[in-house]
């Protein structure tokens, strides 16, 4: 044998190890079935809906980006982008997919052998005296030597306790580490759909709290007017302590609503900066109104069915069941006989310039088996807990399912009603205007007294705040709906990644 025949008798070596690693191992996971739904085939109907969408309604979330195409005024648009950089929890759990990611290419590595590769070279000494018998007879032989010396040197590629997966137990946790990895992605673009639509709710309430301030603001000031001019008249004795009094109560509920409303606008603001992750300028968030939020209102809900592919939520539930199912595969495969492989191919000799020399040649090949015989029922209760955790998450996703449905069906409830109530409110609001300024001069010309130009006041002032309040609940539906119909987290390309 020629120094030059080693590589070759490697590579022959290296091709048994990966033809024995492909050989077919049968799984004893359970056949993957996904749950029958839980929820009917429709979305609820009544007064409170709007009539069902046509069937086929092209859907804008399409695309991690489509949410560009519900929230479409600029200044929501640039904080929700500045959010989707900078927000800390959305970080976190991005990074939860590479330890997740790192974790599954940690199990999946089993399923191959590992080849490793070594050399080393010793030189020792061993007294005479050491050697017993031999070493007597060498002290006689005259030789005048009080030790022995001998070197030795090796160098070798080796297969260390490799598992051969003849019942499917390594492939099956490689499976379940899949799904684990597969979860966790699915995790994240739920908080990443949350993060938009809380960085939607929070602007729109700052707005909406804005609005409030700036009609508390015309409101205390209308109401110092009356109370100055009702002053003057009890000054000059036209008008009675009484009306002084209550016109004194509207200034007072005036200004304590100014001083709530003012907490709210920085309480908000502060809330909207931890959201974005980052500091807000003023130029930012300021300059706009509810009647200026550009939301799309108009989102098809679709199937209920579509809900197990559209929402992050519903798919991370059946990941984390796919995972529990092959855990089962693995609890069955510790029934069985458990084969490992170790082996080792390479040269041996007593010196380094003879260490590829002809006859050189050393190995080692040394497969093993562990049969299980008596555990005290280990691996029966391994196996009946991987059974009742994948039963457990049977239940979890049929709950995952239903709460979608029902969370869809409330945003489509609010959907049908809150635009007529929007309308009713906004007309009540000209109304009691109407009513305010007849009020008014009727009590500027003494036909009314001054109570009735004072719930005139507060219901005008009343309908001006509850307008604003189902202004705000109409836009924050609309949030609600593209959150609750999975959002532009619509593509699940993570798992195509990772297969």
């Amino acid at each position: 044998m020629t120094v030059f025949s080693i590589p070759k008798r490697i590579a022959a070596f290296t091709a048994l190890l990966l033809t024995t690693a492909s050989l077919g191992a049968c799984s004893l996971a359970p056949d993957y079935t996904r749950p029958q739904s839980p929820v009917p085939n429709a979305w609820p109907t009544g007064q409170a809906y709007e009539p069902a969408d046509a069937p086929g309604k092209p859907s804008p979330l399409q695309g991690p980006d489509s949410w560009k195409a519900v929230f479409r005024g600029p200044r929501l648009q640039a904080l929700i982008a500045k959010s989707l950089e900078n927000n800390r929890d959305l970080r976190v759990a991005l990074l939860n997919i590479e330890v997740a990611r790192a974790n599954y290419r940690v199990q999946d590595a089993a399923t191959l052998p590992t080849l490793n590769a070594g050399g080393s070279t010793t030189r020792a000494r061993t007294p005479i005296s050491a050697l017993g018998a031999q070493g007597a007879s060498a002290g006689a032989s005259g030789s005048g030597t009080k030790g022995i010396t001998y070197n030795s040197s090796q160098a070798q590629v080796s297969v260390t306790s490799y598992e051969l997966d003849l019942f499917g137990r390594v492939h099956s946790l490689s499976q379940q580490a899949l799904e684990q990895y597969l979860s966790t992605a699915e995790a994240t673009a739920t908080t990443r759909l949350s993060l938009i639509a809380e960085v939607a709710n929070a602007y729109l309430t700052l707005v909406s709290d804005r609005q409030l301030l700036a009609l508390t603001q015309d409101t205390l000031r209308t109401q110092e007017e009356t109370y100055n001019r009702n002053k003057r008249m009890f000054d000059r004795g036209s008008s009675s302590a009484l009306d002084l009094a209550q016109s004194q109560t509207s200034v007072d509920t005036a200004r304590a609503n100014l001083e709530q409303y003012t907490r709210q606008v920085a309480q908000d603001r502060n809330a909207l900066e931890l959201l974005v992750g980052a500091p807000l300028t003023d130029a930012e968030i300021e300059g706009a109104s509810l009647d200026d939020q550009d939301v799309l209102g108009d989102l098809p809900a679709g199937l209920p069915s579509d809900l197990v592919l559209r929402r992050p939520d519903v798919r991370e539930a059946e990941h984390t069941l796919k995972a529990a199912n092959a855990n089962i595969g693995a609890a069955r495969a510790a029934f069985f006989p458990q084969i490992t492989l170790t082996g080792s191919y390479g040269t041996a000799s007593a010196g380094l310039t003879d260490l590829f020399a002809p006859g050189s040649s050393a190995w080692s090949f040394g497969p093993s088996i562990s049969v299980p015989i008596f555990d005290n029922g280990k691996n029966q209760a391994n196996l009946d807990s991987a059974k009742a955790t994948r039963d457990i998450d049977v239940a979890n996703y049929e709950k995952a399912v239903q709460t979608a449905f029902r969370e869809v069906a409330d945003a489509l409830a609010a959907r049908g009603t809150l635009d007529r109530q929007l309308t009713a409110q906004t007309s009540l609001v000209k109304s009691s205007q109407l009513t305010y300024d007849l009020s008014n001069k009727r009590y500027e010309r003494g036909v009314d007294s001054f109570l009735t130009l004072l719930d005139a006041q507060r219901s005008l002032y009343s309908a001006q705040q509850n307008r604003i309040s189902v202004q705000l609940s109409l836009l924050e539906n609309r949030v609600t709906l593209f959150k609750v119909l999975g959002g532009s987290e619509t593509a699940p390309t993570v798992e195509a990644a990772a297969n």
